[in-house]
Formats: structure tokens, sequence, C-alpha cells
């Protein structure tokens, strides 16, 4: 692992706005005073130093306390290329999944819902801590999503998902 140093040596941060930028040396393609970071395939940022790839987000953490995250770095917003500070903090992966849109894979429209074949019914579901709780079935896909909704904000506290700004996969169909 880097150390701060050597890491502030090649790289500062801006917390006010989230962007890291290159100080020390001529990179592979990059030189001093450049942006570091391109959009990784999942929308989040990454760069990479002294041969080593880092995603902005934690690296943002360990450049601002001098510790790298040992759990989740949660975006606040929900998206992945806003690095503020003031947009991150820890989250555990159950957390981290609560702040997050419908999946990509997702048909239904709707997070935390999908059709349930042997029933013909919508079923609504959450997941805590890796444990599927079964909200119930429904003849519409909406209803199905306003139990999921009901159970996310009894459960989810300040980690409930609101929608992201660029969110490719948006929690609803409609515009």
């Amino acid at each position: 692992m880097i150390d701060l140093k050597t890491f502030k040596e090649h790289l500062s941060y801006d917390p006010e706005s989230g962007v890291f930028t290159r100080l020390a040396g001529k990179y592979h393609r990059a030189k001093k005073g450049d942006v570091a970071g391109a959009r990784h395939i999942e929308g989040y940022l990454k760069f990479c130093l002294l041969g080593v790839s880092y995603l902005a987000h934690r690296a943002a953490f360990f450049y601002m306390t001098g510790e790298w995250p040992e759990t989740d770095v949660d975006h606040i917003n929900g998206d992945r290329s806003d690095n503020r500070w003031s947009n991150l903090r820890l989250a555990s992966r159950s957390q981290n999944n609560c702040n997050s849109g419908r999946r990509r894979n997702n048909t239904s429209g709707h997070k935390g819902v999908r059709f349930h074949k042997k029933a013909g019914k919508w079923m609504a579901e959450a997941r805590i801590n890796g444990e599927r709780i079964y909200l119930g079935l429904f003849d519409t896909a909406e209803a199905a999503s306003e139990a999921y909704s009901d159970h996310a904000q009894k459960t989810h506290g300040e980690f409930l998902y609101k929608g992201a700004r660029n969110d490719p996969y948006p929690l609803t169909t409609e515009a």
C-alpha cells in the first residue's frame, strides 16, 4: 500500500470539487496539472498512480483521513462520479446497497420488484444485511413498488435512495 506522504506528492485532491490533479512527474499519458481519473465502466472515477489503480472515492477518503476505508464509501447523492468530500460517507455494504437505484437487469422498472411466474403476480422484496425480506405479491408492479417504498422509508434511514443525478437506471420508467 502507498503511504499518504507519497500519495500527496503525486496527487492533489480538492474536497470542494472532488477532483484529483496530478502534481509530479510525467506519467504514461498524463502530465503535471492534468486531472487524474477516467470514468470506469460502472460510473466510478478511477485513476492509476505508480502502477496501481485506485477508485477516486476511496482515494479521497484516504487523502482526507490518512486511512484506507475498511468498509464501503457511499456517494450520498447516488452519483458515482461525484467525489466531493461532502458527498462521501462510510457505509456497510447493506447501507450502500440501500442507497442505490434499480439494477441494470431489472425488467419491472421498479427497485425491489420482480414478476413471480408461478403466482402470476408482482412480488416485492427487500434485502437487509444479505437477508431477503418478503413484502408480498401484488396485481401490479406499481402496487409492489409502493410496498417496497413503504418498507424502505421505514428501514433505510439516512441511506434511503432518493434518486441520483445522471442515474442510467432510475427507480421508475416514467420520465
